[in-house]
């Protein structure tokens, strides 16, 4: 039987955070589940740099079916958590039921992996305090008030925990993932 994998994300997610690292564990081997405030298609977006913009661009992007609700997740039956980035964690922050499912790996030491603005829902449970992270560099200073110690590099470990900037980063976000994810829990 494969090891769980989930990915917990919403509306307004970046597509290819959430959408890289569903099939690159499933290719692994793992089974992978997306879950959403509630079941239902969620809509994704395309964030993009454009030249003389200041920050990036949002254009729509894939839509894809949530596997479960938020209040639906037993976090014991899965072996690690994948957060993506985009806009939903700004808004999923405030979910009482996925703040718990969160707490949960962080209590179980499972591997975590976060992108981009991923982080400000792992800071909303007052677990970056002490820990090395990357993200999004906008959020260095959110990353500075939660505690945590901001590194501008394609990836940071620490322990568990998996952080990267941004979708550009997904070979070495996914990749040292995979080494502490197979060291805690083998795709079967």
């Amino acid at each position: 039987m494969a090891a769980r994998i989930l990915i917990v994300t919403g509306d307004a997610a970046e597509s290819l955070e959430v959408l890289y690292p569903y099939q690159r564990l499933r290719e692994e081997g793992y089974e992978v589940h997306i879950a959403a405030p509630a079941r239902k298609t969620l809509r994704f977006v395309v964030h993009d740099f454009e030249p003389g913009f200041d920050t990036y661009t949002e254009k729509p992007g894939y839509t894809w079916p949530a596997d479960l609700a938020f209040s639906e997740v037993d976090p014991g039956s899965y072996a690690a958590l994948v957060v993506p980035g985009g806009r939903a964690p700004e808004y999923l922050r405030n979910d009482a039921e996925l703040r718990k499912v969160v707490k949960a790996f962080f209590d179980t030491d499972k591997p975590v992996a976060q992108i981009c603005h991923g982080p400000l829902l792992t800071a909303a449970i007052g677990r970056l305090d002490g820990r090395r992270v990357t993200a999004y560099p906008a959020l260095e200073m959110d990353m500075q008030a939660a505690g945590a110690g901001f590194r501008d590099t394609e990836v940071v470990v620490d322990g568990t925990l998996v952080s990267s900037r941004a979708w550009p980063d997904h070979a070495a976000w996914m990749r040292e993932f995979l080494k502490v994810l197979r060291a805690k829990a083998p795709a079967s």
